[in-house]
């Protein structure tokens, strides 16, 4: 598989009036049949469906696994009563991997600029100046991460403050950490890290946990978890790296300083499509929005995972999107002259 080692930038999204996708006056003769936004689970399995059809098809995406890749470990994917989401992402690149002569997968830094309609179908801007063409697009770039907008978040980013407890909770052996979030992903945060830290805080601005109840249960029989509900930090703070937090007690409004080494931001994620705001329409929190056969409202581009309007936001439902869009859009492109 062609890989090349590129990271894209993070974008906001906010719903926007549609208008008609510009066309480019390209070739009609495209040089992928699919081209495949996001290597997520929907990513990956939409390009195992398409490779089986003898469909030429080119990934684009930051990485390999997208929020899978994050999680600790996957109780609920059926075939494995446990398994971590590093692991698991891994079965994906393997699976796609058996089929090379159909799949083309590119890893880029910087994301790609912009989808736009030519003669043929579609035409990715990439960030290059290159292009790449395809007859048919599925959207499947997932969601990136909420930003709490405090001060010193920014300042103390990759010097102690991270977004993935799965990528570097290592570096936190023996110290004390932050996590920020009440929801499945701050409990696996914490759980995660509850094997490697000396000690965690979770901080959580509502009364109560959110997620599931195992994940609860787990996270509150830990000895090494505090967990601190209707609170909230309104600041982060240190030298070179991060030294403390100011944690706020939503009820009283009292604030106190809690020394840490390390600040787990977990409160939810937005979907990746600003490049697609004058594209498809989107709904008011930015997700596009699909038919019943995962098409857009731009005939040709297909979406699935937790980039879509689809309510439930989980590795399984991702994956059966995935193959949802991949058997919706060969079937389309089959009806195409």
């Amino acid at each position: 598989m062609e890989a090349v080692v590129e990271r894209p930038a993070q974008t906001n999204t906010t719903d926007q009036p549609v208008n008609q996708p510009q066309v480019m006056p390209q070739s009609t003769s495209a040089r992928y049949d699919v081209t495949i936004i996001g290597g997520g689970p929907a990513g990956m399995t939409a390009a195992i469906y398409l490779a089986r059809k003898k469909l030429k098809v080119l990934i684009l995406s930051k990485d390999i696994g997208g929020q899978a890749a994050w999680s600790s470990d996957v109780e609920n994917y059926p075939g494995f009563t446990m398994i971590s989401g590093a692991e698991l992402t891994k079965r994906f690149q393997e699976h796609v991997a058996e089929f090379k002569d159909e799949i083309t997968l590119r890893l880029l830094r910087d994301g790609i600029k912009g989808i736009a309609q030519n003669q043929g179908g579609f035409t990715v801007a990439l960030p290059d100046g290159k292009q790449e063409t395809s007859r048919a697009v599925i959207i499947a770039s997932g969601k990136i991460p909420r930003h709490l907008g405090v001060p010193g978040e920014v300042e103390y980013l990759n010097k102690g403050v991270t977004y993935c407890a799965w990528c570097d909770g290592p570096l936190f052996k023996n110290k004390s950490v932050a996590i920020i979030g009440g929801g499945n992903s701050a409990l696996d945060a914490a759980l995660s890290l509850e094997k490697l830290a000396r000690d965690i805080a979770l901080v959580n601005i509502t009364d109560t946990l959110t997620g599931d109840e195992v994940m609860i249960e787990k996270v509150m029989a830990s000895p090494h978890i505090r967990i601190l509900n209707h609170a909230s930090i309104t600041k982060i703070a240190g030298d070179k790296l991060v030294r403390s937090v100011t944690v706020k007690d939503e009820q009283t409004g009292l604030e106190k300083q809690l020394p840490v080494d390390g600040v787990f931001i977990e409160v939810g994620s937005i979907p990746s499509t600003d490049y697609l705001r004058d594209l498809v329409k989107l709904n008011e929190v930015g997700e596009i929005i699909i038919d019943k056969n995962n098409m857009s409202s731009a005939p040709g581009i297909f979406a699935a995972g937790d980039v879509t309007d689809v309510a439930e936001k989980q590795i399984i439902v991702a994956a059966g999107e995935g193959s949802k869009a991949a058997i919706q859009c060969s079937k389309w492109l089959a009806s195409r002259p």
